[in-house]
């Protein structure tokens, strides 16, 4: 009895246990996004190789040590995001 029940339970285990499968989403990169400012890039360097942006959002922050200055660029198909004068993430936008 105890020998079948033994062996039920590992035909039951393989029977319930079949290949893993798991739904795949792909989504693509916007066109553009490898051209654009990296981290650690200057506000002048941004400015030379891409020209001036479409708005300069005022700096915010910065009362503090523990709170930098954030200025925020916008252009067409990414926004630059500085802390004091670098570069420190760039999003791509749609357009």
């Amino acid at each position: 009895m105890r020998r079948t029940s033994w062996l039920l339970s590992i035909a039951a285990a393989a029977a319930l246990s079949g290949p893993a499968s798991a739904d795949e989403l792909k989504v693509p990169a916007p066109g553009g996004s490898a051209d654009k400012p990296s981290s650690g890039m200057s506000m002048e360097s941004v400015e030379a190789k891409y020209g001036a942006p479409t708005r300069r959002a005022p700096a915010v922050g910065g009362a503090t040590t523990a709170q930098p200055p954030i200025t925020r660029w916008e252009y067409p198909g990414f926004v630059v995001y500085f802390e004091h004068n670098k570069v420190v993430h760039t999003v791509v936008t749609p357009g």
